[in-house]
Order: C-alpha cells, then structure tokens, then sequence
C-alpha cells in the first residue's frame, strides 16, 4: 500500500471543454451524414455498462469507415484541442468512453473488415470494429480460433484498449500476449504502425505493450494484428457442484498448482446461479459450482477430466455433468456469459458496481472468502463470477444510482476487496481497466512514481491532452 486512498462514490470529475462552431461546421464539411449530432446518437455514445450514469454527452459522433477517416477526425479535433473519445460497441465497464471534458467520439463500428488471414503463421490482421464473434465466424473454416473471449461481443479495439481476457486467460493469455502489431492514429492525426506478424522482435521500445491497455489515451487503433490457434482436436466441458465456496476455490487452486493444462475454470456462487437459472430458464443446482472446459487430443482431454474430477472430489465436489457436444457446451456457457444480465434483470432499473481484482492463485480464498463475509453482511445484492484459473473475480453490487446509501455501500465494498487484494499481492483490475473507477487504486497499486511515468508518456504523446482524457489518472 503506498497511500491511502478517498472513496469516489460514483461521482466522476466532469469539466467540459468548449466544442467550437468552425469544428462542427468542419466535421459536418468532411463527414457529412456520417458525423450526428442527434442528442438520442449522442447519449447512446455517452453511456457503457458501467454505474456513471450522470455524464453529459459529446457533442457529436463521427462514424469513421476507414483509417483515414480516424485520421481526418483527430487533425480536425487537434486543431481546437478538442477531445477525442473512441468508441466500439460501448460495454466497457469502468466509464472509458464517457465524454467528462466533451469533445466528439469516434465510433469504429463500421470498420469492421477482416483484412488478412494468415494461417500459415497463426495471425489475422483486423480494423478495429471487428467484434470477437464476427471474428471466429470468419476463421472457422481455415480450422482456426482467436480464444480471448471476455464475455460481451465486444470490438478487437476495445478489447486491445483495455487489455482484455476473460474465461480462456488461463491457457491462452489475455490480449497482452495475442496482440502482435497496430495500427494507431496518434494524437496528431499522424498514423502509424508497431510490430509485425513475427512471433518475437527486439527492435525498439515495445510500442505494442505500450498502447494495448491504455485505453483510448495514446492513440486511437485502426488495424490489430493477432495470434490466432488451431481448435482444438476435442474439446469438453463439465460442470461440478460443491458444497460451500471453500470448496470449489481449493478445487480450483489444486488444479493449477498440479499443473493440469485446463482452457476454463469459472466459478459462479449460488445466488448468481439462481438468477442465471430464471433468466435463461434453466434448473441448474443453485450452490456453487464451477464451469470447466478441457482443449486437446482426445487422450489429453479424458486425461484431464478424469484428474479433475478426482481433485474435486477430494474436495467434496457433489456431481459432475459433462457436456462434449457443441449444443451442450454452449448452453452451459450461455449461462456464464448471461450472468451480467440476468443479475441486471434481478433488480429493474438497477445498475451493476463491478468489482475486477485479481491475486496470486496462493491467496484466491484467502481473498474471495473475506470479501463475501463483508458482502454478505451488508445485505445489498450481489452477484459473484470468476476466472479463477488465473485469480481473477467479479462481484457485481447491484444498485439503485439514485440511491446515495446503496452507492456508498457499494463503493466501501469495492475499496475493501481491492484493498485486500493489493495486501496479499494482486492488482485492481485483472482485466477491466482503469477508466474512470478505479484512478485511485492505480495510484496505491504502482505509486506515485509510477503514476507519474505514465503522465510523463501521456505528455510526450498527447502534449494538449485530447486523447480520451480523464482516464486512467488525472493531468
């Protein structure tokens, strides 16, 4: 812990910069129909999936079909040193596409061609509005996969943005590892390129690393290169109950710790599968229970079933269904990833507080079951998801925001599950970012040293600051 740290309560810094005349009247000129300023447009890409809800607009929306597009629109908005927030398909969780100093957002939806495959070297070169799902549907045939599957259909953008993983982190890595190249439209409008489809390079400051993850504020990506993986020969998944959390967190734990090259290990509470359960129509056992998957041979796959369900019986696992077909595979993780809807649906009107820490694998019970003790105890509604392969968990604290009580529950939640987790090691978000939620945490996490490196790039880069201000830290 390197400072203490003031709860936010869900009320973000909002300082809107002037949107002059002659740079509307400007976009209009260059884009034409293709630049709204229809207030209904503008709110649709002033609000995400996060609890900000209380956050003007921008003040207009450029829908960019090419790079050159991107390019045009920043030129135009350096001029004014006017802000530039881009935008994907809008289900980011911390407010990293708010508009809280104005400015125009750039929606990248419509560039979304798959513009290479290259099987031979195991990449694919995409635009940024490519989702994840349109994104396999098109590889499928070569025999081929892109396994980083966050939940949301969300852009290869956003997830290169935010430095995304999900539920395959565990053996494939998250998008720090599959992104290989980019290309960027800079601050300046300039554009350029980092990396190549090589498997490794020591040319230079890695400028990849650098951009994947930050979120909007160096630059805005126009074209992503990625590893992509054979599928697998077989595929199985299972689905085990336990007896209490312990019990499936320890499962979980002995699995990685032996080494068991498993793809998926998610884990759901009881309460989170009784809203699953009503929201899909589903009869699942509500205790519980984790959501496996094994990739490999058909040797392999029986091989770390089998090792799996005897772990989990020493545990006391309760029953395991397995699933090898397609059809059943995908019910069962249809369940998973409606588990932010259905607990959104649990409480009408309600918005999700949601929390993203991750811990050594050591520390996984340690902290999970401190944090639902406290949950628990405060009897606000909740609903708990985690990658657990990689120590990574989701509470969701679902609230009224209009409700200044269950707000500052939710929030004196958060600061103590994250503030627990940087104790025994881990980091505020595993994979949701910054943005705007979490500005505080970074600085305990890294320091003000650290903190103040990153201004020191952001300033090189971004000297009027136009990029996706407001995020990540304050200038």
């Amino acid at each position: 812990m390197n400072a203490p740290i003031t709860l936010q309560h869900l009320a973000p810094t909002i300082a809107q910069r002037e949107v002059p005349a002659p740079l509307m009247a400007a976009l209009q000129t260059r884009f034409g129909a293709n630049c709204a300023t229809a207030l209904v447009i503008r709110e649709q890409h002033g609000r995400d999936e996060s609890a900000f809800t209380k956050v003007p607009p921008p003040a207009a929306v450029v829908f960019a079909q090419s790079t050159q597009d991107v390019s045009d629109a920043v030129q135009l908005a350096a001029q004014y040193h006017v802000p530039v927030i881009p935008f994907g398909v809008g289900s980011s969780l911390e407010g990293h596409l708010l508009a809280v100093q104005g400015g125009i957002s750039i929606d990248v939806s419509r560039m979304n061609q798959v513009l290479s495959i290259n099987a031979e070297d195991l990449t694919v070169t995409v635009q940024a509005g490519v989702t994840r799902k349109q994104l396999n549907e098109e590889i499928k045939s070569t025999g081929l996969f892109f396994p980083i599957d966050p939940g949301a259909d969300a852009s290869i953008g956003g997830m290169s943005a935010t430095r995304a993983s999900g539920t395959n982190a565990v053996l494939y890595g998250t998008m720090r590892e599959n992104v290989l190249a980019l290309e960027v439209v800079t601050a300046s409008g300039e554009v350029i390129r980092t990396g190549t489809r090589a498997k490794k390079s020591a040319a230079g400051y890695d400028l990849t690393r650098l951009l994947v993850g930050s979120e909007g504020t160096l630059g805005v990506m126009t074209e992503i290169t990625l590893r992509i993986y054979p599928l697998p020969e077989a595929v199985s998944a299972a689905v085990c109950s336990f007896p209490s959390i312990e019990a499936a967190v320890h499962t979980t734990i002995a699995i990685i710790q032996m080494g068991v090259p498993i793809a998926r290990v998610e884990l759901l509470d009881g309460n989170t599968i009784g809203m699953v359960n009503k929201y899909a129509k589903l009869n699942l056992a509500e205790t519980p229970m984790l959501l496996m998957e094994f990739h490999g041979s058909p040797a392999g796959v029986k091989e770390q079933a089998e090792t799996v369900q005897a772990i989990a019986a020493e545990h006391g696992g309760l029953s395991f269904e397995w699933a090898t077909t397609p059809e059943e595979r995908t019910r069962l993780w249809t369940a998973r990833h409606n588990a932010y809807f259905a607990a959104i649906q649990s409480k009408p009107g309600c918005r999700a507080i949601s929390t993203d820490t991750c811990v050594p694998i050591s520390k996984l019970a340690d902290c999970l079951l401190d944090s639902i003790v406290e949950a628990d105890a405060t009897g606000l509604p909740y609903f708990l998801v985690g990658h657990v392969g990689d120590g990574n968990f989701h509470f969701g604290y679902l609230i009224d925001p209009d409700n200044a009580q269950e707000c500052a529950t939710a929030e004196d939640l958060n600061h103590k599950l994250v503030t627990r987790a940087l104790r025994l090691g881990g980091t505020c978000t595993g994979e949701h970012g910054i943005g705007l939620h979490k500005m505080d945490f970074l600085r305990v996490e890294t320091g003000e040293g650290a903190v103040d490196m990153m201004r020191t790039i952001k300033r090189a880069l971004d000297p009027h600051n136009i990029m996706n201000p407001g995020k990540i830290f304050s200038l």
